[in-house]
């Protein structure tokens, strides 16, 4: 029963979230799972997928899409990740004189 319940809830918050898609790339993609602490096998397992598809989607082969997009923000969501992308200081900035 908890499984049918858990999976009623996962379809509500699909429904809630159908306009409000993000594109995910391979850095956040790997990104989160890191900080879910998993390997590509077990966050396959835990998606459904295949552990490839997982390294497809890390290594910019492919993006997840449709449901598997979906369901990567609702865990991202649950699991408090935020991904931050970090500026590079090293390039000079087009404004400032070089």
């Amino acid at each position: 029963m908890r499984y049918y319940t858990e999976q009623c809830t996962i379809i509500k918050d699909m429904e809630q979230r159908k306009g409000k898609r993000r594109q995910w790339n391979k850095e956040e993609i790997r990104a989160l799972r890191k900080h879910l602490d998993l390997t590509q096998a077990k966050l396959a397992e835990k998606l459904g997928t295949r552990q490839q598809t997982i390294s497809e989607w890390e290594k910019g082969m492919y993006q997840p899409r449709g449901t598997s997009a979906t369901v990567l923000n609702i865990v991202a969501e649950r699991s408090g990740f935020i991904y931050r992308v970090e500026e590079n200081h090293d390039r000079p900035n087009e404004n400032q004189p070089q």
